[in-house]
């Protein structure tokens, strides 16, 4: 894979580009958000984008958000300090598609390259319907009637999982185990957070409740759309 690496502590982004390199990716590095900006823009394509949220110039959110806004897909996995609910989901609602807190295991993060990557590829699945709300894993679109709506790599694979089952429960678990690569080392309730990120997009603007909550269980897609 070809991977950027937008990070301003020097001997991490050495660190991760020695790394990535040895199991046989190609790297390129920007120590400052121009620097990143410029290159995830048009030093692409990328298969990932490992993203810094505190930078020199913009700052990791910026970037994803231009990045979003230009049109550029590439997933992104944030690298940051800062923990806690409120900053992943600010991370989420830039629109990145997963969170790594420093500091992390090399191991880890490879793992989460890799189901990034996978779910980039875009899952063996026809076209899912719910009412007027569409889905298309492989092709990564998503639409509410005539509407585009532009969704994460992660918030299509948890969309993907509740509409393959309407009108059923899905238990947070299940999500886990079939959207995260390493399901078991992860809090359930990540999953709120990208059920939260998925209703802002889906239904808010629309003045619709697809997403149920089933409580002590998971959540229920409404088979016609809500």
């Amino acid at each position: 894979m070809r991977i950027l690496v937008v990070e301003d502590e020097e001997g991490l982004a050495e660190s991760l580009r020695r790394g990535l390199s040895a199991d046989g990716h190609i790297v390129d590095l920007a120590h400052d958000g121009h620097r990143g900006l410029d290159l995830a823009l048009a030093g692409g394509p990328y298969d990932v984008v490992l993203l810094d949220l505190m930078l020199p110039g913009p700052g990791g959110h910026a970037i994803c958000t231009r990045m979003r806004a230009h049109g550029v897909t590439t997933p992104v996995l944030m690298l940051t300090a800062k923990d806690g609910e409120h900053d992943e989901a600010e991370g989420l609602d830039a629109g990145a598609d997963d969170y790594l807190t420093k500091p992390f295991s090399f191991v880890v993060l490879a793992a989460r390259i890799r189901a990034l990557a996978r779910r980039a590829g875009a899952a063996d699945r026809g076209i899912l319907r719910a009412g007027d709300l569409l889905l298309d894993p492989r092709g990564r679109r998503c639409r509410r009637g005539e509407r585009d709506i532009e969704l994460t790599a992660r918030e299509l694979a948890v969309l993907a999982c509740l509409m393959e089952q309407p009108g059923r429960a899905v238990a947070k678990q299940d999500i886990l185990d079939e959207v995260w690569d390493t399901p078991h080392a992860i809090d359930p309730n990540i999953v709120e957070v990208y059920v939260s990120s998925l209703r802002k997009k889906i239904d808010a603007p629309f003045g619709r409740r697809s997403i149920l909550t089933v409580h002590g269980t998971g959540y229920r897609m409404a088979p016609d759309g809500g």
